[in-house]
């Protein structure tokens, strides 16, 4: 006959159908145990869902307000508990901002969210327009369960602040009830408007405020949404042509520059980017070739031409690593050749096209490789940051500069 530990024999091994139909009992006495270790305690707080035993409430409850206990078990039995109204004043207290547990102080909110609470509301938008999609699903199921206990009038009264955060949870709010978020394209923060014509499904609607968009920023924002809907190329084009083909105008980055960068990050660039970005990927021409194999072959060839080169100037190459390999993980835009004695130094070889780099700024590595026809980034141009477009960072969503943006890596 099958026991907890059997239906828990080690991380990753769970059989949760068989924990859900286990002993209710038995499984709190597990949860609050601290000799068993947190992946089974977890295991079996999970398997409570709905049939919490009365008798081992207090101390279901207990371990939830014990911040010494495992951060991870204590937000498991929250979402179990997330109905008790007397956790409420706890969840409210002021030391719940303090919280250093991992993902609790978002569990915190979705239960006050759970439970009714108002002043939640504003903290549970801010969750809901966050760029991380696991704060987002918290934020979002906070605010739909307050709207279910409260009304969505009442929530709304909350979010009267014209942040950005309570506009796009009033976007959302209205989406989902079946209504027209067109309007919104019109939005001053490109995040609300990207939200915006994330939901727009019916290209008609979207074509007639096209024609009187009110401003050039929804007449792009419309038009990105059209091109998502319809795949048109052509109408894209027309509408960018219409407005003189806009662009975000960045001092120090030339055409050529330009061109690398708008195709390489445009397209999937971050939700508060300028729409002109996403607009000008759309509607210009790829530096690079249009299948991934040809961009592979002249990957080949672009780093046998800097091999070849360096060798010519005595300086000793070594073979060629992605930046991924070179950091022993993770990928990116540009590949590494050591070079001199024992390879301690290095040049960058960019993917983007025809561009080098190292951080030494080696007179002779950049002879040799612009008389390959390199261009060779220096710190002045390597340091000119490409406004308005947001880019993924190690965490963080700004604008990065061109070096960073030829020569990218992340983990």
């Amino acid at each position: 006959m099958p026991n907890i530990k059997t239906l828990t024999p080690e991380a990753g091994r769970i059989d949760a159908a068989g924990l859900r139909a286990y002993d209710a009992d038995r499984l709190a006495r597990c949860a609050v145990d601290r000799a068993e270790p947190w992946w089974r305690r977890t295991a079996c707080a999970e398997a409570l869902t709905g049939r919490v035993p009365q008798a081992r409430l207090g101390a279901l409850l207990a371990c939830v307000r014990d911040t010494g206990d495992t951060g991870t078990v204590r937000k498991a039995l929250l979402g179990v508990l997330s109905d008790r109204a007397e956790l409420l004043p706890w969840l409210r207290h002021e030391d719940r901002r303090h919280e250093e547990a991992y993902g609790m102080p978002e569990a915190v909110l979705r239960a006050r969210g759970a439970l009714g609470d108002l002043t939640a509301a504003a903290e549970l938008a801010t969750l809901a327009f966050s760029h991380w999609s696991t704060r987002r699903a918290v934020g979002d199921a906070g605010l739909d369960a307050l709207v279910e206990r409260c009304g969505a009038e009442a929530v709304l009264a909350e979010l009267a602040g014209g942040r950005p955060e309570d506009r796009a949870t009033a976007v959302r709010m209205r989406d989902r009830a079946g209504g027209d978020v067109t309007d919104a394209l019109a939005d001053p923060d490109p995040a609300v408007a990207h939200l915006a014509q994330s939901l727009l499904t019916c290209p008609d609607r979207v074509r007639a405020y096209l024609a009187g968009a009110p401003t050039p920023d929804a007449a792009l924002w419309a038009a990105y949404a059209l091109h998502r809907l319809t795949g048109d190329a052509a109408q894209t084009r027309a509408v960018y042509e219409a407005l003189g083909r806009p662009r975000v105008e960045v001092e120090g980055l030339d055409e050529e520059l330009r061109r690398a960068i708008v195709h390489e990050y445009g397209p999937e660039c971050e939700k508060q980017s300028d729409p002109r970005w996403r607009i000008e990927a759309l509607c210009t021409e790829s530096p690079l070739p249009p299948d991934e194999e040809r961009q592979l072959a002249d990957e080949e060839r672009r780093l046998a031409r800097a091999t070849a080169a360096l060798t010519a100037a005595g300086l000793m190459p070594r073979p060629p690593l992605s930046c991924g390999e070179a950091h022993r993980q993770g990928g990116g835009t540009y590949h590494v050749i050591g070079y001199g004695d024992g390879g301690r130094s290095e040049v960058l070889i960019s993917t983007l096209g025809p561009f080098a780099g190292n951080h030494e700024d080696d007179p002779a590595a950049r002879a040799a490789l612009e008389a390959a026809g390199f261009r060779w980034i220096d710190g002045a141009t390597g340091a000119v940051r490409v406004t308005g477009l947001g880019v993924y960072y190690f965490g963080a969503r700004e604008p990065l500069d061109v070096s960073t943006l030829l020569f990218y890596w992340q983990d």
